[in-house]
């Protein structure tokens, strides 16, 4: 796109548009009139459908074409008003972003005095709140339920935040955190360091083994020593995780992306790369007191 910030593209663009518009006009006004010379009759353009339906060669009716010259007219004065001539700002000066800004000083108005009192107050207190539950919810359904999903129930790759169950923690501080700056969780492919294929079926028995899942007891044993010398350094030698990191509970039978043979050994082998965006440059500090709260109250942790 760098190739198309010179003015001359903002001329060529304003030249087009209002060619096109003065052209639309000619064109309807070379179609709806049509002079017959004396005596003549009107006739056909030679189109027949279903053997019998001609196409007769008359003009538009006027109503018809006074709406089309109506709407010309409308999208001209459009175009002096608001901006769509390349660069041209409009003579109303109005942007988007300038709309948006408003719009957003008008709700700071309305609502900045009930956000301020749920700020003043701690995290697990607003939780608790119904009013405070209402507003997060709102929150949550238009920044979160895109990943999360409307009933914060989660999906394959994105977190179930009803489970009380955190890769980074569940206090307050650590969940404000997470929507404050985000989180990147990788954990790298494994493969190589694990052994072969075989290789790689023994730890994921072994990783089934630790939450009680159904696996191969031999494969399991076989897979301890592995599992010790290239997991234990992330999920801990009791496989219990390391919420500092991001690193998942092996023993508690949840899982982000699947807990067959197969998806673990997948894990393993090609490893994983998940990304929560930062909600910092786009939700000011009460908003995320409020949605931290929600999310918090979400796994029944809020103050009683």
């Amino acid at each position: 796109m760098s190739d198309f910030v010179h003015d001359g593209w903002s001329l060529y663009i304003a030249i087009i548009t209002l060619a096109s518009l003065v052209a639309c006009a000619v064109l309807l006004k070379l179609m709806s009139t049509r002079k017959m010379a004396p005596g003549e009759k009107p006739g056909t353009t030679g189109h027949v459908w279903d053997e019998d339906l001609q196409e007769w060669h008359n003009p538009l009716p006027s109503w018809w074409m006074w709406l089309f010259y109506i709407t010309i007219v409308f999208a001209l004065v459009y175009l002096i008003l608001y901006p769509g001539l390349g660069s041209y700002k409009g003579y109303l000066g109005w942007t988007s972003t300038g709309q948006y800004q408003d719009e957003q000083k008008e709700a700071t108005a309305i609502y900045g005095p009930v956000i301020d009192k749920f700020l003043k107050q701690d995290v697990q207190t607003v939780a608790a709140n119904a009013e405070a539950r209402e507003i997060g919810q709102r929150l949550f359904l238009n920044y979160c339920a895109q990943c999360h999903g409307s009933d914060a129930g989660g999906s394959k790759g994105y977190p179930n935040l009803r489970d009380n169950d955190w890769l980074y923690g569940g206090t307050p501080e650590a969940i404000k955190a997470t929507i404050v700056g985000g989180r990147n969780g990788a954990m790298p492919p494994m493969g190589a360091a694990v052994g072969g294929a075989e290789d790689v079926r023994d730890v994921a028995h072994y990783v089934l083994s630790l939450s009680g899942r159904t696996h191969d007891s031999l494969r399991a044993q076989r897979g301890k020593p592995k599992f010790a010398s290239a997991c234990v350094a992330c999920h801990g030698a009791d496989g219990k995780g390391n919420q500092q990191i991001g690193a998942p509970n092996l023993t508690d039978d949840i899982w982000l992306h699947g807990g067959t043979e197969a998806v673990i050994a997948e894990t393993i082998v090609k490893g994983r790369m998940n990304q929560m965006p930062a909600h910092k440059d786009f939700l000011d500090e009460g908003k995320i007191h409020l949605l931290s709260a929600y999310v918090l109250g979400l796994s029944g942790r809020a103050a009683k």
